[in-house]
């Protein structure tokens, strides 16, 4: 029979006091509780520990008083990862681990970095960009605390919160002529050559945005990389499709793109924010909050495109 943290706080409660009565009386438990304590102690070492004085309590022997010893300090290693655990709990300290799949997560997250890391708070911040599948992998198996990821085709088993739908937008070189309308239909931008966001679950969706057959021109690029999407764009070598902008309409070549939304009643790609709900530390829970905050507000109109 394995010995309980139970046994060892009210055998060495009683060895302190010397006496059954008295650490029944401090635990709030009766006698015999204590009594049955001390015979699982001894019981589990298969040693004599307690000498019981009819009329003068107890009084442990050398071998009672080194069990004690070290039942004592592992109740104190005990009392310390609870103290611990709370302190985690409730404190915004400690590393905050966030996964993200979001193409232009460095356009909002700096922002919203700025409300959540106030002067009071000592969190470190473990930032990992990475797939969907990773995002909600690392949320599954405790790699990150949070993640940003891609709700379509989210696992049953993950937690989350919808910070944003957004629509597809096209991404048009600063001189293409479509630049002109205040949107675009995908009859048009059928007709033009695409430079495709090839990450999991993007490509896929773009595609489908296209009825069978509908497309003119070819796919002339496929880039793994938000930027470097928009940098062939800005060079002219095609146009493309996207769902969230970042606050510039620079590239990283210094040549400008422009953003124009698409008429045609499209299904856009929502972005969800995954954590443990159920007991979530408050530092992930601030950080949630911060992230709501942000798209309740400014991030509609800074990271979607809409008619």
């Amino acid at each position: 029979m394995a010995l309980t943290l139970k046994a060892m706080e009210y055998f060495t409660t009683a060895l302190r006091h010397g006496n059954i009565a008295k650490a029944a009386g401090e635990l709030n438990i009766a006698a015999s509780a204590i009594s049955s304590a001390i015979d699982q102690v001894e019981a589990e070492f298969d040693l004599t520990l307690v000498t019981r004085h009819r009329a003068r309590g107890i009084q442990a022997n050398a071998s009672g008083r080194a069990v004690a010893r070290k039942c004592e300090r592992l109740l104190e290693e005990y009392r310390s990862v609870l103290t611990e655990g709370a302190e985690l709990k409730h404190a915004l300290s400690g590393t905050l681990r966030i996964g993200y799949y979001a193409p232009i997560a460095p356009a909002f997250l700096p922002q919203i970095l700025d409300t959540f890391l106030t002067a009071s708070t000592t969190v470190a911040l473990e930032m990992t960009e990475c797939d969907n599948d990773q995002a909600q992998d690392g949320l599954l198996d405790g790699t990150f605390d949070v993640a940003l990821f891609v709700a379509q085709g989210v696992r049953p088993s993950v937690d989350f919160d919808t910070l944003i739908a957004a629509p597809p937008y096209c991404l048009l070189p600063a001189t293409h002529p479509l630049t002109q309308q205040i949107s675009v239909s995908m009859e048009e931008i059928a007709k033009e050559p695409l430079v495709v966001l090839n990450r999991p679950v993007a490509a896929s969706y773009y595609e489908g945005l296209f009825q069978p057959g509908a497309r003119q021109a070819p796919v002339v690029a496929y880039a793994n990389s938000t930027e470097m999407v928009r940098s062939l764009v800005a060079s002219g070598r095609g146009c493309a499709i996207l769902n969230m902008r970042p606050l510039t309409s620079e590239s990283y070549t210094g040549a400008k793109v422009v953003a124009r939304p698409i008429s045609d009643d499209l299904p856009p790609l929502t972005l969800a924010i995954g954590y443990e709900k159920s007991r979530p530390r408050r530092s992930v829970q601030e950080f949630v909050e911060a992230c709501q905050t942000y798209f309740a507000k400014a991030g509609s109109s800074q990271c979607i495109v809409e008619c």
